[in-house]
């Protein structure tokens, strides 16, 4: 078990959440400013836009910066509002467990494992274009179920669900969605998005294989689900 998993469950963490809070701030909002900065960027110029969002051709002809840059664009100011909210949300119970630089690994690891992961779904449509943090903040908010399963989460802002029982929906909803190519969403890239935020928490965390182990395997059945489906060409 880490310090401040210690901390926290014999009641010691109150005496520092005040600096822990500071540290949120920082962290979060650094983010969340270098997203609307490039986005808003985005917004007004066609041509950055353009040059810097997930396209599988341009990938393929030597311009991988895409895959990192393109997660840091939006298509609207909604689009960026969401993303945004989301990761203020869910990236405080992260930066507490694993610290501020932990939390930009588990960040930065899923926006390029959730654009990794549609690269590879669309590899042989090269006009395939895509933005948008949304891969990123899926592997936080996975993040942080694996460090509070017990949270509670509001679908749609009102009906209170498990965060477990949210984390596996969610992930099965989304292998549907990529099978059947459900509305104009990146679900691949969520979906890689939130397989980062699982799998680099659980090296960085290794406690919460014996806290959580039952959800650790639950939230990893999905997966599963995913590689049977691929492997049988269902995908």
């Amino acid at each position: 078990m880490n310090n401040r998993k210690f901390l926290q469950r014999y009641g010691i963490f109150e005496g520092i959440q005040t600096h822990v809070m500071g540290d949120l701030e920082i962290v979060t909002f650094i983010v969340i400013g270098m997203n609307a900065v490039v986005s808003l960027k985005g917004f007004n110029d066609t041509y950055f836009f353009d040059k810097y969002k997930f396209n599988v051709g341009a990938i393929k002809l030597g311009e991988q910066l895409r895959v990192i840059t393109s997660g840091f664009l939006h298509v609207d100011v909604t689009h960026l509002f969401v993303n945004m909210l989301t990761l203020y949300f869910f990236s405080g119970v992260v930066i507490n467990y694993t610290g501020t630089i932990n939390f930009f690994v588990i960040y930065l690891g899923s926006l390029i494992l959730g654009n990794l992961f549609s690269l590879y779904f669309h590899r042989d449509e090269d006009h395939y274009t895509a933005v948008g943090a949304s891969g990123a903040v899926m592997g936080i908010l996975y993040a942080a179920i694996l460090l509070e399963p017990g949270m509670t989460l509001g679908l749609f802002f009102l009906l209170p669900i498990p965060a477990y029982m949210f984390g596996i929906g969610y992930l099965l909803y989304t292998i549907y969605g990529m099978k059947n190519r459900i509305g104009n969403i990146g679900h691949d890239a969520h979906f890689g998005g939130a397989m980062g935020g699982y799998f680099i928490t659980l090296i960085f965390e290794p406690w919460v294989f014996s806290e959580h182990l039952l959800m650790v395997v639950l939230l990893f059945i999905p997966l599963i689900v995913l590689f049977i489906l691929q492997k049988n060409g269902k995908l």
